[in-house]
């Protein structure tokens, strides 16, 4: 598995890289937006370690652009900030998870490792390939998501929460199971970050179509609401 650490502070990019090779990682990093962007258009990497604050292009800039050729390659970003309003600026530009400074090591890989995990293995079969719920359907082979015959742009965390969604034909699930199914239940996420998501899929996959299926019932959590005709 390889990582691309894209980090300005000399010390902390290397501490990362150190921990990342004890577990058996192989690492490339760079200090600035400008040479990582230039690095992750030559490269392929299997997660992205992406600091907020970097000379010549920020780390929002650098993500931003990343989505436009990469859709899959999770993205965590570390920032030194943690207001919501950040974070929600981040998972917009297409980031997958966030951490803020400082940080344990231990929880950086684990979250790393579950990224790479939640992503999949390519090279096993995938059963029901096609998932159609109403008029939204979902290709698990390529990862698209279409409605009304025209395809929505979701980043990685979107696509399984919907899929999820899908996959439960209208049962509700609750924000405890998608953390747990999602981002992994070794460390704890802010139920917000649920919001968020719900928010952005409910932008993207509910109000341009005129819908209203991702439905919320308070204090269990989100379904589909799906016509059956």
């Amino acid at each position: 598995m390889n990582i691309l650490i894209i980090e300005d502070d000399p010390d902390l990019n290397n501490n990362i890289k150190e921990a990342l090779m004890e577990e058996n990682y192989s690492v490339e990093t760079a200090y600035d937006g400008q040479i990582g962007l230039k690095i992750l258009k030559k490269h392929n990497f299997d997660c992205i370690v992406l600091d907020i604050n970097l000379p010549f292009i920020n780390g929002l800039e650098v993500c931003k652009l990343f989505r436009e050729f990469n859709k899959t390659t999770p993205v965590i970003m570390l920032t030194a900030f943690g207001e919501l309003e950040d974070k929600i600026e981040g998972y917009a530009k297409g980031a997958d998870d966030y951490l803020t400074k400082p940080f344990f090591m231990k929880e950086l890989t684990l979250r790393i490792n579950s990224l790479i995990k939640r992503g999949g293995n390519s090279n096993q079969p995938i059963k029901n390939e096609t998932l159609i719920a109403d008029d939204i359907v979902l290709h698990k082979k390529s990862m698209t998501v279409m409605r009304n015959n025209k395809e929505v742009i979701l980043t990685q965390r979107e696509y399984q929460i919907i899929l999820l969604l899908i996959e439960k034909k209208g049962e509700v699930v609750s924000k405890k199971e998608m953390l747990e199914k999602i981002w992994n239940t070794h460390y704890d996420i802010n139920t917000n970050t649920v919001e968020v998501y719900i928010n952005f899929l409910r932008n993207k996959l509910d109000k341009p179509f005129d819908k209203k299926t991702i439905k919320t019932k308070v204090g269990y959590g989100y379904y589909l609401e799906i016509n059956e005709d």
